[in-house]
């Protein structure tokens, strides 16, 4: 059975999408959180603080922190219906569904699910993974102080994984956004979520890299992610990672199945523009051409009967009904040059094509057997589903 990308299928990699999301339930006992606020006004410059009230301190400052942002999380329950075969083996925690007599055709059951999300506006509106609410028939959202609301799908982005929601609520406790840009491998990292649907539940790590991308999951290799090594697990997924400031920083996305404490995060500075966008409009405009590319190498120079020093991205191919394939390039093709500049690596003519907004031109120069050749591409909007080409 296959979870709506939450565990992305067997992967090479063995990575499973959104820290994810879960799907099974947990019996959840009651947990409180030790901790005062601390009083650092008191602590001046040159002054001498014992091991043991640092320790302390830091213990408090944690406290606090998680204590003020987990009024802006919340955990979401979703349900869908999904077609059982009479042979599907359902795996305990995995997947559990209950069934129901759904009347004519297929067998069918109601499967359940659930996630994390982030509060980013005060009137309702709730940030969370699009795996995480995708296909579902039912989202139920629950707050900090346990009220429960029915939720709405107000628009979604494929691209990065992301969807926002909407609850009929006002004076809610919005999350407070930091910035990704000034991060470091090293810096404190606090993750709030409901993993294995244990709600608002807090781990503490640091930032382990920037800049990781995912090719095992198309809509994440668009994003340079954070990595963290603060325990996040399925049902994580749409969660908060925050700085030492309590300033969020990213949402919780991915886990490295393989691995331990291996997690992923959507950067705040790409998911703020997207979660503008899908307010104003519902969606989120990019550009698409559609062809998937390969770089160039002196050994495939070589294959294709090139000079064993031609640069460029070759053509890998090309979507059946894409922009690339009505303007007319072709399997094959070398592209040389976008926009009148030279490029050497997928990457750049993806940064090159999304500088344009649907129904732009986009010029390529490709070479063709031995001869250079101008295409002339419109670009269309980015299909709204998660394994798509540039």
């Amino acid at each position: 059975m296959h979870a709506p990308s939450v565990v992305l299928g067997v992967v090479a990699a063995s990575i499973i999408g959104a820290a994810g999301f879960y799907f099974g339930t947990v019996s959840k006992g009651s947990v409180s959180l030790p901790g005062s606020t601390a009083d650092v006004s008191k602590i001046q410059s040159g002054s001498t603080i014992s091991p043991s009230k640092m320790m302390s301190l830091a213990e408090n400052t944690i406290a606090d922190i998680a204590s003020d942002a987990s009024l802006s999380v919340v955990n979401i329950d979703i349900s869908k219906t999904i077609m059982r075969s009479p042979y599907t083996i359902l795996m305990p925690g995995f997947g559990i569904v209950q069934p129901r007599d759904m009347g004519e055709g297929e067998p069918k059951a109601i499967q359940t699910g659930s996630g994390s999300g982030l509060i980013i506006k005060s009137d309702g509106y709730i940030l969370t993974n699009n795996h995480v609410i995708q296909n579902a028939d039912d989202i139920t959202v629950t707050l900090s102080d346990k009220r429960k609301f029915k939720a709405k799908v107000l628009g979604r982005d494929t691209f990065t994984d992301l969807a926002l929601i909407k609850i009929d609520a006002k004076d809610l406790p919005a999350a407070k956004l930091g910035s990704s840009k000034s991060i470091r491998p090293g810096d404190w990292a606090i993750a709030i979520g409901s993993p294995l649907g244990l709600d608002h539940t807090v781990t503490l790590g640091i930032v382990s890299a920037l800049g990781r991308s995912l090719s095992e999951i198309s809509s994440l290799n668009n994003v340079e992610l954070i990595q963290t090594d603060a325990a996040i697990n399925p049902g994580n997924s749409g969660g908060p990672l925050l700085n030492i400031h309590g300033e969020v920083i990213g949402i919780n996305t991915a886990i490295r199945q393989d691995g331990q404490n291996i997690g992923f995060a959507i950067p705040v500075d790409v998911f703020r523009g997207v979660a503008d966008e899908l307010v104003a409009s519902g969606k989120v405009a990019r550009a698409y051409v559609g062809v998937y590319m390969q770089p160039m190498d002196k050994r495939l120079a070589k294959s294709l009967g090139l000079e064993e020093t031609t640069t460029g991205v070759l053509v890998a191919g090309v979507a059946p009904g894409s922009p690339a394939q009505k303007a007319g390039l072709q399997r094959g093709d070398v592209i040389q040059k976008v926009d009148g500049t030279s490029v050497d690596a997928s990457q750049i003519v993806q940064q090159m094509v999304r500088k344009h907004k649907p129904g732009d031109q986009v010029n390529f120069l490709v070479l063709r057997g031995d001869k250079l050749e101008p295409v002339e591409v419109k670009v269309d909007d980015y299909p709204d589903i998660a394994a798509e080409p540039e």
